[in-house]
């Protein structure tokens, strides 16, 4: 097997590739029976005027939102990676739910839906694919292991010594008991 730079084999990057389509595909699949649905009622063009695009990149944005908020609360030992984080939680804001919900909310409130929302809700949906993934990606990326905050861990086999724990300088006995007799 292939080592990577981060000690995880091209085998776990390919897995955990296939498992985020897999979140992917189980999200989107509801909205594809719709879609077949329309299409052989002879009406396949509503899906694309419909609201069910906007619902799903809403749906992957909010996913999204949940993964980087997870690393951010998960793991302290990250807490030198939170502006790159918050920066993907605006992003994802700013270029997934934001607009979706507001495609969906005058799709829904309009009588008349512009053609334009026939273009915008794939590519809403294609950035909400491509932000989760990134999402998935980056928290995985931030949880492996470093060789710094985690010496138990080799570097060369990518194997560790048991339960991931960080190795935090020790208080000695005397502060530990000033700290008590403060409390």
């Amino acid at each position: 097997m292939h080592k990577l730079a981060d000690n995880r084999t091209s085998h776990d990057t390919v897995n955990m590739m296939y498992g985020t389509y897999a979140d992917v595909i189980f999200i989107l699949f509801p909205f594809a029976v719709i879609a077949m649905t329309r299409a052989w009622q002879g009406n396949a063009e509503a899906t694309l005027t419909a609201p069910d695009l906007s619902i799903a990149a809403a749906i992957l944005g909010g996913l999204a939102l949940g993964k980087f908020v997870l690393g951010l609360v998960t793991d302290h030992s990250l807490s030198h990676f939170r502006e790159r984080i918050v920066f993907f939680l605006a992003l994802t804001l700013l270029l997934v739910l934001g607009p979706t919900i507001l495609v969906l909310l005058l799709i829904t409130a309009s009588d008349e839906v512009p053609r334009v929302v026939v273009f915008v809700q794939p590519i809403l949906l294609i950035v909400a694919i491509s932000l989760y993934t990134t999402a998935i990606s980056i928290s995985n990326l931030l949880t492996r292991p470093d060789p710094v905050l985690f010496p138990g861990e080799s570097s060369q086999t990518g194997e560790s010594d048991g339960e991931r724990q960080l190795d935090l300088p020790r208080r000695d006995e005397e502060s530990q008991r000033m700290s008590r007799d403060d409390a």
